[in-house]
């Protein structure tokens, strides 16, 4: 017998149709991978050269909790050359992976019955994360006429006594939208009026296709961001991800991070401190405009098949398309569509329920040549429907 909170953790099903995918690759068949968020390029080399430089130099015991110091410190330096914001280094808590701040975070600040507000549809594991600690997340549906975010108004009418925190993500996932630095204010004033702690996962950051980014600790120090190596830098597996918290938490956090992970992993820590000299900035930026590219084909081509996409995706990878003209069902025509047409993408179940069953989300990581091989599939697929 499992606990009660397992009935209310779901596993994401992209996760069985990549089961199948691989099955099929195995058979002989080639699939067009767009269903992952994971980017297609290695992790930049000299991030790989200085995790096995750690490993040689003996660099495999634990780090402290918090972090080891010197990426703290990095982490905190980037913060101010990229946004001139002054960042103590020990605000920063440096995790294995942003799973591990999102863990946390949900730790660190949710009751059994308290509720977390965040965007429908939204990254499938936030509401977990929720669950896990037995509190209750409330999926606010969003719309493109709202960017796919929350805003102020909302989280006021929204707002309940047990409410204890609004979780935003921008550029988000799946809809690749970016909250304003002016609707940012806004939603942190609406949420510190009512005592409550907004949390901003920002791991898709420096993946921005219009105006430069900016980072909610711009706006205020009380505020929770979420980041990660991941997406930008390339280190999916190397697992570490960082949290910038109010100076009044660190030590609980501290306390936390020790019982849950004890400390994120020490070779990859000393990996990421070469994840921002200046070789590898220059290597992610031309991954960025790589990824535009990409965005800047599948975008239009998709609209050119008959898929609705109002909004033009501002950051991140992904393409959250309408899939309405086609289906009633987008999990099992992203099923039929693996299996007929080798093209396999995310049914819009895995992040939340409002209008779920009529979209896809298109991972653009995949290369341009690839993308336009999966594009002329779904072509070909749809003209025999």
């Amino acid at each position: 017998m499992t606990a009660r909170r397992l009935r209310s953790i779901t596993p994401f099903h992209v996760m069985a149709l990549l089961a199948r995918a691989r099955e099929l690759e195995a058979e002989g068949r080639e699939i067009v991978h767009m269903e992952i968020g994971e980017p297609d390029f290695d992790t930049p080399a000299p991030i790989v050269a200085a995790g096995i430089a750690a490993l040689r130099a003996g660099h495999t015991r634990y780090t402290p909790a918090l972090g080891l110091p010197a990426l703290r410190q990095a982490i905190a330096a980037d913060y101010r050359q990229r946004f001139g914001v002054d960042i103590a280094a020990d605000r920063i808590v440096v995790t294995p992976g942003a799973s591990g701040a999102l863990q946390l975070l949900s730790a660190l600040l949710v009751d059994p019955g308290s509720r977390v507000l965040m965007s429908d549809p939204g990254y499938p594991c936030n509401r977990n994360f929720v669950h896990l600690v037995g509190g209750e997340p409330a999926a606010i549906a969003v719309t493109a006429a709202q960017d796919y975010q929350l805003d102020a108004e909302t989280v006021r009418r929204q707002w309940t006594p047990n409410t204890v925190a609004a979780l935003i993500a921008s550029p988000s996932n799946p809809t690749g939208s970016v909250l304003s630095r002016t609707a940012m204010d806004a939603l942190l004033r609406a949420v510190r009026e009512r005592d409550g702690h907004l949390l901003v996962d920002e791991i898709y950051q420096n993946l921005y296709y219009q105006s430069r980014p900016y980072t909610a600790l711009e706006l205020h120090d009380e505020v929770f961001v979420i980041n990660s190596f991941s997406k930008y830098f390339g280190m999916t597996g190397w697992r570490l991800g960082w949290l910038v918290a109010p100076q009044a938490y660190i030590r609980s956090l501290d306390t936390l991070a020790q019982n849950l992970f004890l400390a994120a992993p020490t070779p990859a820590q000393h990996a990421a401190l070469a994840a921002f000299h200046p070789q590898t900035l220059s290597i992610l930026e031309h991954r960025r405009q790589e990824f535009r590219a990409r965005r800047d084909y599948l975008l239009p081509a998709l609209r050119g098949l008959g898929f609705i996409i109002e909004r033009e995706p501002e950051g991140a990878f992904y393409l959250y398309a309408d899939c309405s003209r086609f289906t009633d069902d987008s999990f099992r025509f992203a099923t039929t569509l693996l299996e007929s047409a080798g093209v396999a993408v995310t049914p819009g179940v895995d992040f939340g329920s409002h209008a779920a069953a009529r979209h896809l989300r298109f991972a653009y990581t995949t290369s341009l040549e690839r993308l336009q091989i999966g594009v002329q599939r779904l072509a070909e697929f749809l003209q025999r429907l």
